[in-house]
């Protein structure tokens, strides 16, 4: 009986497909597994024919049904093993196939394939323009070296042409996988010996003699990083019933770079995108660590519980559930440890107050003391001062700058509002109660006292954190090399925190990276949430310059996004079930679509449609797992960590971004005013980044002024 494998494109092909061509793969590969070697070339259902003019003989291809075939790469050396390597429409497979040419890597041993007409075209013309090139990106690598390396002679050619990086990434889909990665690593400034290291040997068998084993068979076995072997009728039948899944942690070598740095001589700091794999590198940062020394402690953490958890279970999958290394990992949230810390140090902690009851708490210190400010205003000058500052008493704060808040408050003034703030603080005594930030606060200053508990920290989401969360972090580990390592996007700042690392101990300047290529959204996507930010100046995550999506692109291609305005509201929610039923009669699963808006009021109807047209929903905030079926319903601060294929976010109208009530009146304070704006448009930014393959907005009535050029201008 013939094995299968699969190469990871014939997953990505597979997993876009409509429902009846999935079925139809399924029973194409079951009878497949059933038949003999031999009667695989009579069976007429099947129909396994060669290719004409194939570059490659052993290319073939089997029917799914009248308007779909697979490509199957086929034994010519007397082996049972199969490799499916794509499914595509009937009139364009013979031609994908005809062009395509799989060989085995003289340094890796494994099975890689090329583009091999396409090259062969493109490199007269290109040599012709490099002749006139001032110089060429691989000019001072050898031919030995590159072949020592893996890179045979038709590739060696073609980039000899290559002038820059963005050519080299245009031409990156022609060329052989392993091949084109070792190239990649060489750009990005590593040494042939460090690329060997890291590439190559990783991947290159143990036993490998001095040639190579053409056998397609030795060759899959050699590959598992990209094929898939299926064993038996059983896994293959679970296999094709899961989506692809490409839970491999994978690194560009401009990630691994920052990643895999020996050591750095302080703190670090690593910005980019939605989708520029910023968690992903702070994973890998973990590991490296873990490697460096088997004593040492790290301190995983980033701003929700959500989040923290997919850390938590991606991490385990990074270390292949090495329960020594995870055991010297805390992952958690950073208002969860310092909640730890006062518990562990400070006895019993307060219990904390959410953002309604600490509103009305200043709503009655306004009452009973007369004062002219509103609650929001008090309260903000406690979170973004006095909280921000660590101020503890009047001298101090008639004496502190205001960094961030409009409006002159003169000692007199200052001395007023503080008497509010020691009535708020006495209110939350006497109901044993505190804010989240005082938790913080306190904390930090126990464990100035008792130590760093931690010789690594890693901060995911640093944006978002405030600096009374900081300063829990800076004293949790000791200044010194590999102290903190911060990831995060300026762009995706969605809750009301201003800070200045350097204040705080946190210097970064000389260990800062930016990463600029999203692997997550297609460029159309892209394009069109970076126009949401367009019109906006953002300021970096140090809070002493400003952050750019400059340069910032995907390297995937799909559809536009669908952009719609509604008479009503019931027309906007009908219309998004019929998106939902297209998307799922596509082959999409309901628990790979995502919808969200900015309030729970709207997902509430949302859910009732929905469910009523029988389709599957579920919400975010209830933790379904997994295996859950059902589309996620979410508001758009819930959005933040997560992904899906598809996105719908609703109710985008003027009226909810940006939403009133979450933003300062101009009178009261200016600078405010705008960080409020713009917490506001980054909050709808995150929303539709969070879609791969297709993005659907909508909204009824009037748009929200949020909503790019293109589309304000219609």
């Amino acid at each position: 009986m013939p094995q299968l494998a699969f190469t990871n494109s014939f997953w990505e092909s597979y997993d876009v497909l409509e429902k009846p061509v999935k079925a139809g793969v399924r029973k194409a590969m079951a009878k497949f597994q059933q038949l003999s070697v031999a009667a695989l070339h009579s069976d007429k259902g099947l129909h396994l024919e060669s290719v004409d003019n194939a570059r490659d003989p052993r290319m073939r291809t089997i029917r799914i049904n009248d308007f779909w075939r697979g490509v199957v790469l086929a034994p010519d050396d007397g082996s049972d093993v199969f490799l499916l390597v794509n499914v595509v429409p009937h009139d364009d497979a013979y031609s994908w196939a005809a062009k395509r040419l799989y060989t085995t890597n003289t340094a890796t041993r494994g099975l890689e394939v090329r583009n091999v007409v396409a090259i062969e075209q493109l490199t007269p013309a290109l040599e012709k323009a490099a002749a006139d090139a001032p110089s060429l990106l691989f000019a001072k690598y050898s031919d030995t070296v590159l072949r020592d390396l893996g890179i045979d002679e038709q590739v060696r050619r073609a980039v000899r042409t290559v002038i820059g990086k963005p050519q080299l990434e245009a031409f990156g889909t022609l060329l052989p996988e392993d091949q084109f990665e070792v190239l990649q690593y060489l750009t990005e400034g590593f040494s042939p010996e460090e690329v060997y290291r890291d590439v190559v040997a990783v991947r290159r068998p143990a036993d490998a003699g001095p040639d190579p084993d053409e056998s397609l068979a030795v060759a899959i076995a050699n590959t598992t990083n990209r094929i898939t072997l299926v064993t038996g009728p059983d896994e293959l039948a679970e296999i094709l019933e899961k989506p692809f899944a490409a839970w491999r942690v994978f690194l560009h070598p401009s990630q691994r770079r920052v990643a895999y740095r020996v050591s750095y001589g302080g703190p670090v700091q690593v910005t980019g995108g939605p989708g520029t794999g910023k968690t992903v590198v702070a994973l890998h940062r973990v590991k490296h660590l873990l490697s460096r020394s088997p004593d040492s402690r790290v301190l995983l953490t980033t701003f929700t519980n959500a989040l923290a958890a997919s850390l938590r279970e991606n991490l385990a999958l990074l270390l292949g559930g090495d329960g020594d290394q995870l055991d010297r990992v805390d992952v958690t949230t950073v208002d969860a440890y310092a909640h730890r810390i006062v518990t562990e140090l400070g006895g019993r902690p307060p219990s904390p107050v959410d953002d309604r009851e600490e509103r009305q708490i200043w709503q009655r210190v306004v009452r009973k003391l007369g004062l002219p400010w509103s609650e929001q205003f008090l309260a903000q000058e406690y979170r973004h001062v006095i909280l921000a500052q660590d101020i503890r008493d009047l001298d101090a704060y008639c004496g502190t700058i205001r960094r961030g808040r409009g409006g002159r408050l003169p000692t007199a003034r200052r001395e007023e509002l503080w008497r509010a703030v020691e009535l708020f603080e006495s209110m939350l005594r006497e109901r044993g109660a505190s804010t989240y930030l005082q938790v913080c606060a306190h904390a930090a200053r126990l464990l100035e006292k008792a130590g760093p508990a931690y010789d690594h920290v890693i901060v995911d989401e640093a944006q978002d954190l405030h600096p009374a969360q900081w300063r829990v972090l800076r004293s949790a580990v000791a200044p010194g090399s590999d102290d903190l390592f911060l990831t995060g996007d300026p762009h995706q700042r969605i809750y009301d925190s201003k800070v200045s690392l350097g204040s705080l101990g946190i210097a970064v300047t000389g260990r800062t990276s930016r990463l600029r290529i999203n692997y997550r959204s297609t460029e159309e996507i892209l394009a069109w949430s970076a126009g949401i930010m367009a019109p906006a100046a953002v300021d970096d995550l140090g809070g002493d310059g400003t952050d750019s999506l400059a340069g910032y692109r995907s390297l995937l291609r799909g559809r536009a996004p669908r952009v719609k305005r509604h008479d009503t509201e019931t027309a906007e929610i009908t219309s998004l079930v019929e998106r939902v039923r297209e998307w799922i009669g596509q082959g999409i699963r309901p628990s790979e679509i995502g919808v969200c808006a900015r309030f729970n009021l709207l997902l509430g109807k949302v859910y009732e449609k929905l469910s009523a047209a029988g389709i599957p929903v579920v919400r975010v905030r209830d933790n379904p797992g997994a295996a859950t079926d059902g589309v996620r319903l979410a508001t758009m601060h819930a959005m933040k960590g997560l992904e899906f294929r598809c996105v719908a976010v609703l109710g985008v109208t003027a009226g909810a971004l940006p939403f009133v009530r979450e933003v300062t009146p101009l009178a009261v304070d200016a600078l405010q005013h705008d960080s409020d704006l713009l917490r506001e448009r980054c909050l709808l930014f995150v929303a539709c980044t969070r879609a791969r393959e297709e993005l659907h907005v909508s909204w009824a009535g009037a748009p929200s002024e949020f909503l790019p050029r293109t589309v304000l201008d219609r």
